[in-house]
């Protein structure tokens, strides 16, 4: 494939930089090249200034108000957004529940969700893994029954990022025999969050963050023009969604700017010997070994937008995206903190959870919150689909296996 920008592309890449120069907010910023954790209200400061722009909709048709970007200008904008410390968008609502809504969605519910969830005037949680149903999604017993114009859900959902933040949770329910194990059983529907009957119970992961719940749902009621497509045939969707999910995942862009910070972090980082990291060789060979990976992770990511631009569903490259990604990603991971040693064991949580303002001019204060940053991102290949799930879809639907 030919890599090299158009005059065109070019002339995009400089209009996204001019952007993100003046317009990206100093103290989210910081907060995001410290690695600490962003507050929803700077999530949605930042994603208002991006809407406002008209660019909040990246993989979005223009109809719906997307920007309509051909497959680099996409590659682009993300891999500036990383270079300049952008925050990510929750991808909740953006890149994956919003595709289901714009693509099986009636005329009412594209009018009525689409635009607040390019605004981040709503946010959005997934109600997919329960408490047995993670990786084996298919054997989720959460009950929808329909009674009249609405249905009554029972059940628990676990593993629910942001559900303390939401407003809406998308969510797949049984609506056939509760004791058949079937995908022509399962129904997609949008919850509102505030419907009496939910409760939220908070999940604190191991680096002392609130990021994911518990939600228990008791006789919710749930209006049937909420449930999006046909009832029994939520699992079609929910692929869908789930091929999305999984392209975004593979994060190559921030990954390489990650790698791009270390690198200039080893220039300053001590090796016990009285020089610096970034003139140690083994040090240095696992830094080349993970470039190499990154570029092979890079071209299939752009192969994977040009089938999306073609209107193509990412398919098996999603998974392969998947796992290649995360795995770099941890990978790089475990070489912060190996760069950091001692400087790595203080806990830090007033940095890292957005209570204080992180100094990065000295070695050890940069790699404050990098201990933190690997015990959460361990998530990073279960979530989405295992990657060993990922390995047996890969085996089936590319080796024929």
């Amino acid at each position: 494939m030919n890599a090299e920008l158009s005059s065109d592309d070019l002339d995009f890449q400089d209009e996204v930089r001019r952007f993100l120069g003046s317009e990206l907010p100093d103290d989210i910023r910081g907060r995001v090249e410290s690695g600490g954790r962003l507050s929803k209200e700077q999530h949605v400061r930042w994603q208002k200034v991006v809407y406002e722009r008209g660019w909040a909709g990246v993989n979005w048709p223009r109809q719906y108000g997307g920007t309509g970007w051909t497959p680099v200008q996409k590659h682009i904008f993300e891999k500036e957004c990383a270079r300049a410390y952008a925050p990510e968008f929750i991808s909740f609502g953006l890149k994956m529940v919003g595709p289901v809504i714009y693509t099986f969605g009636t005329d009412e519910q594209k009018q009525r969700f689409l635009p607040s969830i390019l605004s981040s005037d709503t946010w959005w949680c997934q109600g997919y893994s329960e408490p047995n149903a993670g990786s084996d999604l298919v054997a989720l017993t959460t009950t929808a029954v329909r009674r009249g114009d609405h249905y009554v859900v029972n059940g628990a959902k676990t593993w629910t990022t942001y559900a303390h933040r939401a407003d809406w949770m998308f969510c797949l329910v049984r609506t056939g025999a509760a004791d058949v194990k079937s995908q022509e059983a399962i129904t997609f529907l949008l919850i509102d969050m505030t419907s009496p009957g939910i409760t939220v119970s908070p999940i604190i992961t191991l680096d002392g963050a609130h990021e994911v719940n518990e939600v228990f749902l008791n006789d919710v009621k749930v209006p049937v023009d909420n449930r999006i497509g046909e009832e029994n045939k939520g699992w079609s969707y929910a692929k869908f969604l789930l091929n999305h999910e999984r392209t975004n995942i593979a994060k190559v862009a921030i990954s390489r700017q990650r790698l791009s910070q270390l690198k200039s972090l080893l220039l300053v980082t001590p090796d016990g010997l009285g020089g610096f990291l970034s003139d140690d060789p083994a040090f240095s060979r696992k830094l080349a070994e993970l470039e190499i990976e990154l570029k092979a992770l890079e071209f299939t990511e752009l192969r994977t937008l040009s089938a999306l631009s073609t209107g193509e569903s990412p398919g098996p490259q999603s998974s392969i995206l998947k796992v290649c990604g995360t795995e770099v990603a941890q990978r790089i991971d475990e070489l912060f903190v190996e760069a950091a040693g001692m400087a790595g064991l203080p806990y830090r949580p007033d940095h890292y959870l957005g209570n204080a303002e992180v100094d990065q001019a000295g070695c050890v204060e940069s790699y404050v919150n990098r201990t933190p940053w690997y015990f959460n991102n361990r998530k990073a290949s279960i979530y989405g689909g295992s990657n060993e799930i990922q390995k047996n879809i890969i085996a089936k639907t590319v080796l024929g296996i």
